[in-house]
């Protein structure tokens, strides 16, 4: 796929205020500061679609961007220590929950996670809710330009390890780098495919 056009929709804080229309949608979510901003624009070709902060906790809306004019990247809030009061975390927790379930054309959830760390409470957590709500998702690991290949691969299998307790089969997992480029190719085939297969009346 090759992105001719990305285009900002609008920011909503609830699933009602979301673009109405048939096109089918993608999240990207993950905890703060995993690089969510930069993977978006890397994919894109977008320098500067989705802002990009220092500081965690910078998206705090649904934010929609209409790509290609044909499909809906969702740009959601971090979860994890963005330096946000504890109520304001549960705010978006419950905002970003009531989004993925209820918004009918989402077909998947990119859930990014730092290569860098082993298995996180916050990661798992969010991805066993997801489990339980059979809510369709693709693990895409970031900043893999960080580690040598064998520690990617040894921090890829903790975290196949723990999710094969309660996910058969596994999630799709796509390795990616925003420094390298790595991973662009893979999101973008799966989209494709995705709304091939798509049928906004089903």
């Amino acid at each position: 796929m090759i992105i001719h056009s990305a285009e900002f929709v609008k920011s909503s804080a609830k699933h009602q205020d979301c673009p109405k229309g048939p096109f089918p949608e993608y999240a990207f979510l993950g905890r703060s500061n995993v690089g969510k901003s930069s993977l978006i624009n890397m994919i894109t070709g977008r320098a500067k679609l989705a802002k990009t902060s220092s500081s965690p906790g910078k998206t705090q809306l649904i934010n929609h961007f209409l790509i290609n004019d044909a499909w809906y990247l969702t740009d959601l809030p971090g979860y994890g220590f963005a330096k946000v009061p504890v109520s304001v975390k549960k705010k978006w927790e419950g905002m970003i929950r009531k989004y993925m379930l209820y918004r009918d054309q989402l077909l998947c959830s990119f859930i990014l996670i730092d290569i860098r760390h082993g298995p996180m409470i916050s990661d798992m957590d969010f991805l066993h809710w997801m489990g339980k709500n059979n809510l369709p998702l693709c693990l895409v690991f970031t900043k893999t330009d960080k580690l040598t290949r064998s520690k990617r691969h040894q921090h890829i299998k903790q975290y196949e390890k723990l999710l094969s307790e309660q996910w058969e089969p596994l999630p799709p997992v796509i390795i990616s780098s925003s420094a390298t480029g790595e991973g662009k190719e893979g999101i973008l085939k799966l989209i494709a495919q995705c709304n091939k297969d798509y049928n906004p009346h089903q």
